[in-house]
This record gives C-alpha cells, structure tokens and sequence, in this order.
C-alpha cells in the first residue's frame, strides 16, 4: 500500500511540473488577434511610400506601433480594448504588412519621419505612443526629435544601441518562430509577397548598427515615458532597458512578469493594464 501511495504521489509530482512547464506562456507565441473592423482605413500616401493605417473609436488618440517584420494586427486585443474610450490609430511600418518600401534604406529616422507625416495626413495634433520593440524605438526617436506630437510615449522592449540586443536573440526557438509567423503574414499582405527574404536582410542590416543614441542624446527627452520589458524578453537585455530608465528624465520602468518579447500576446489584460496605468501617471 505505501509502495502504491508513493508511486502516486511520484506521478502528481511529475504532472505539476509537466504542466508548468507545458503552460509558461513566456516560452509561447499566440497567434495574433483578430483585428475589430476599423472606423477608416487606407493607404496614406507619406513621404516615398504608400502607408496602410486604420482607425478606431473615438476619444484621446494612441498611436500603436509594430516591432520590425510584423504589422499591424498584432495589436487586436489593445486595439479591441483601448477603442472603447480613445481613438486608436494603428499602421504598418516602411516596407512592412500591406504598406510599401522604397529604395531607401531602411532607418529609424526615416520610419519615425513617416509616422510624424501619417499624424499630419490624419491631422492629429497629438498621440499617446505605445510602441513594441523597433515601434518603441520609433517612439523613443519621435520623443528626442518630435516631441510636439506626443503627449507621452510607451516603448516596451526597446533598445537605444546595439549592445541592448541579446547575442542570441535571432536563434532564440520563440524568435525564430516569429520569423516564420512574420513571413507567412509577409506573403499574405504585402504588395511585393515574393520579397521577404530580401526585406528580411534588409531590416536585419538596419538592426546591426542601428540605433545607436548616446545618454546625451537620452537626456534630451521632455516628454513622460515610460519603458516596459518582459522578464524573460528573448531579444532585449534587461540591464539595458534598466540604464535607458536611469538616463531618460523622469521615465518609468514596468517588468512585465511572466511575459516576453511578445508580451503583448501573451498577457493582454496586464499589457492593457500596463498602458492604463502609464497613462494615468501611476
């Protein structure tokens, strides 16, 4: 009988651990949203390219951008959230989703250059900025070179050199995953879905020396920010995004727990949490 007892007692231990280890949505990649349909959508002709952008609800505009190799639609669950008391204006990046590229070299500066020129094709004066990894760079560019358009800025996951990147982030199983995702998503919207080998190496190219601000360049930021990481972020250190805290004035840092480079997926409810209470200034 004590032999019996043993054995299942070895067994509830095993399935415990066999079902924490199956469900640590940090180690997940969730399919993306469904997007709501949109009040208005387009193609906004900016800058050399043509622009897709969408807009929901009504209220205090969010501007919602897209880490690099991704679109839009990554931000169903926020859109669906934050569309009942805000305008919330979601678009694809250069070259990314449905918008196009051109011959230009792909940049944080350009790419933040174009989402100053949607603001004024939309002829929105002003914009919460929640941005996820290259989006989230994109703010930080927005916030030391625009800081007229913003009202305050959200970047989970960025980094502001290089060195804030994790060596082994494009061999990460979970980032490499997303790469697949990303492509298959490529070949479904985009106007060139043949190229995404070619838009791969491209953006890849721009992530080898980009960006690359000093804390001089940090210190000139006015605007509220505040930067969210995930505590098991496979491409971001945690120590860079901890200096980027200390050398932005009066910025805030958010560990997201349980959560990853995609923590946007993985725990919408405390992402959309997160961004509610960055807004209210807690």
């Amino acid at each position: 009988m004590r032999r019996i007892a043993e054995i299942l007692t070895f067994f509830s231990l095993f399935l415990i651990v066999a079902g924490a280890q199956a469900t640590e949505r940090w180690a997940e990649l969730p399919a993306f949203p469904s997007m709501p349909a949109p009040k208005t959508s387009g193609m906004a002709d900016v800058n050399d390219i043509k622009m897709y952008y969408a807009e929901y609800g009504e209220g205090d505009p969010i501007l919602f951008i897209h880490g690099g190799l991704g679109n839009a639609d990554v931000w169903g669950h926020q859109v669906a959230e934050f569309a009942r008391d805000h305008l919330v204006i979601v678009a694809d990046s250069r070259g990314h989703g449905r918008s196009t590229r051109s011959g230009q070299p792909f940049g944080y500066d350009l790419m933040t250059s174009d989402y100053v020129a949607l603001l004024d094709y939309l002829k929105i004066d002003k914009v919460t900025l929640v941005g996820w990894s290259d989006g989230g760079i994109i703010g930080i560019d927005m916030a030391m070179n625009h800081p007229e358009k913003l009202t305050r800025v959200i970047a989970q996951a960025a980094n502001v050199t290089t060195e804030g990147v994790k060596e082994d982030a494009l061999s990460n199983k979970t980032f490499k995953h997303y790469i697949k995702v990303a492509g298959d998503q490529y070949r479904k919207l985009s106007p060139t879905p043949t190229e995404y080998k070619a838009f791969f190496r491209q953006i890849s190219k721009m992530w080898a020396t980009q960006p690359a601000w000093t804390a001089a360049d940090l210190a000139k930021i006015s605007v509220p920010v505040t930067l969210a990481i995930g505590d098991h972020d496979e491409a971001v250190k945690l120590d860079h995004t901890e200096m980027m805290a200390k050398e932005i004035p009066g910025s805030k840092l958010v560990i997201l727990k349980n959560a990853s480079h995609f923590a946007m997926l993985q725990d919408p409810e405390g992402y959309d949490g997160m961004i509610r209470d960055a807004m209210a200034g807690r």
